[in-house]
């Protein structure tokens, strides 16, 4: 399958986290700076999460957690992008995330942690640096 030029993010909320307002704010951000943004809404099991990574064939999983089950959400999205053969996709987590938690978070496969006090810009300057490259090489 072609890639396409802009980079592609899928922004998700997993479980019965329903604060969606920061999602909502990243997808916009991501937007003006320029990728093409799929919002997948409340309430995705991380299998809804794969199989959408697998068919809009993104960049980049984000997914927004602000009710403290990052660490387990961030294992089940893991394992279930695994199964449908996309667990390459870059993973970044932002919400309410504790730096203790950061590590175990690592360890999961999450590469870009992003606090409530990070900036649009550092979430659009690391995806652009982990994502561009690939996107030039392959292009």
């Amino acid at each position: 399958m072609e890639r396409s030029p802009r980079i592609r993010v899928l922004i998700t909320k997993v479980g019965l986290d329903a604060h969606e307002r920061g999602a909502k704010l990243v997808a916009m951000a991501l937007r003006n700076a320029g990728m093409e943004v799929i919002y997948t809404g409340l309430r995705n099991t991380p299998e809804m999460v794969a199989q959408a990574v697998l068919q809009e064939n993104v960049d980049v999983v984000g997914i927004s957690s602000l009710a403290g089950a990052h660490v387990e959400t961030a294992r089940m999205v893991s394992e279930a992008l695994k199964k449908k053969g996309v667990g390459d996709v870059l993973l970044i987590m932002g919400g309410i995330i504790p730096k203790k938690d950061f590590e175990p978070l690592k360890k999961l496969g999450v590469q870009g942690i992003f606090s409530v006090h990070s900036t649009f810009d550092e979430i659009i300057d690391f995806i652009r640096k982990k994502v561009s490259p690939v996107l030039q090489v392959s292009a």
